[in-house]
């Protein structure tokens, strides 16, 4: 994703979430009607197509503002912070999670717990569709060097919940198997964002049109046969390409689907170790791995994006000093200062209490900061920096 874009045509979180929810649904649907007979009879592929498309709409609900430039913004600064004893009196585990701050576990969170009923069940999703959302069904014990995992310890025992009543197989204690239909939603993700990431590279004059028409008919197999009466009549390049997307999303979904059910068994067994996309054909995965490549090299190093990414780093270590630092003195001292009053104002009511633990507090500030959007964490930071404007 692109932070502060000017240009509507670029994809956002919310545009990405709903591509990736179509794609989805699309998935479960051709998976539930490949595996018809050997569904329970009270499931039909249409079920399976509303929990896969359910979970990816909130695939990416936990990204902080900036997205993984805000959960390395958020790491960093938690990094810094342990020598100012901020950090003194949690537990290992818990300032682990501070330390790796991570969008999916965030997610977990604001879909068990934040959003409507809050702590009386959230969202209140099956536990299928919260099966399928667990990309890493492991707390931060498991996380290793890439900082990934999907329950913090304040969700541990809802994790544990989710697990059992799906049948997860554990693999260590608070560690278990993905749910097969997990391996669904990451497909989506993965599809949308190779090919929709070569459209804004286009869109935004970083590539070429005839460099991204190549990799789409890679992945596509061939052109569709309306392609060239569309170039016959000089129909648009965007118009053309969304054409070319179109086929090339269809292939890769029909592939996929296809993939799981041969290795159904791996799938249920938790043996599974490859993506399901490097599983398809070898001319599907060349086509989705060098779109990835060229959105590497070329889309995520442009200079603009660079900027926004260093700047999150102020932007998030202005809110973090000014919350964390309500948050930290109305655990220890019971009160807050005149600045920090008014800090804690702007969360209304759901400040934490002096009563609650100081992670419990350092958690409510992060679900605030975490839910921003960019344009509104900007303008709250470039505020608190004492940047003043009338109504």
């Amino acid at each position: 994703m692109h932070p502060l874009t000017e240009n509507d045509h670029i994809h956002t979180r919310l545009t990405h979430s709903l591509e990736v929810g179509c794609v989805g649904r699309s998935l479960g649907m051709i998976v539930g009607e490949l595996l018809h007979d050997r569904l329970p009879k009270w499931i039909t592929p249409a079920d399976l197509g509303v929990i896969v498309q359910t979970a990816c709409l909130g695939h990416d609900i936990g990204n902080p503002p900036f997205g993984h430039a805000g959960e390395y913004a958020i790491r960093d600064w938690f990094q810094r912070a342990q020598s100012s004893g901020l950090l003194e009196g949690l537990s290992d585990a818990e300032r682990e999670d501070l330390l790796t701050y991570e969008g999916n576990a965030q997610g977990f969170r604001v879909i068990t717990q934040i959003e409507y009923n809050q702590f009386n069940g959230g969202m209140r999703l099956s536990a299928a569709t919260l099966g399928a959302l667990l990309k890493y069904p492991w707390t931060v014990r498991y996380s290793g060097r890439a900082g990934k995992f999907g329950a913090y310890q304040s969700e541990q025992a809802l994790l544990k919940e989710v697990a059992q009543a799906v049948g997860l197989l554990p693999q260590g204690e608070q560690r278990w198997c993905r749910h097969p239909l997990a391996w669904l939603v990451e497909a989506a993700d993965d599809i949308c964002y190779a090919l929709l990431d070569l459209e804004d590279g286009l869109e935004m004059g970083i590539l070429r049109y005839e460099e991204v028409v190549e990799i789409l008919r890679q992945i596509a197999g061939e052109f569709p046969p309306e392609y060239a009466d569309m170039q016959a009549r000089n129909v648009s390049q965007r118009r053309r390409i969304a054409l070319l997307r179109g086929a090339a999303m269809e292939r890769a979904v029909n592939d996929v689907g296809k993939v799981f059910v041969q290795h159904e068994q791996a799938l249920l067994s938790g043996t599974l170790s490859d993506d399901l996309l490097e599983l398809c054909h070898p001319d599907l995965g060349w086509g989705v791995q060098a779109a990835k490549q060229l959105a590497r090299e070329r889309i995520f190093q442009n200079e603009r994006k660079a900027k926004l990414e260093i700047g999150a780093y102020t932007t998030l270590g202005i809110l973090l000093e000014a919350f964390i630092g309500a948050a930290h003195e109305l655990h220890h001292t019971g009160h807050s200062s005149f600045k920090h009053q008014r800090v804690l104002a702007l969360i209304g009511e759901n400040t934490p209490l002096p009563s609650w633990s100081l992670y419990d507090s350092y958690r409510r500030m992060l679900d605030f900061i975490g839910g921003m959007t960019d344009h509104y964490a900007v303008d709250l930071a470039q505020e608190m920096g004492g940047r003043l404007r009338g109504d």
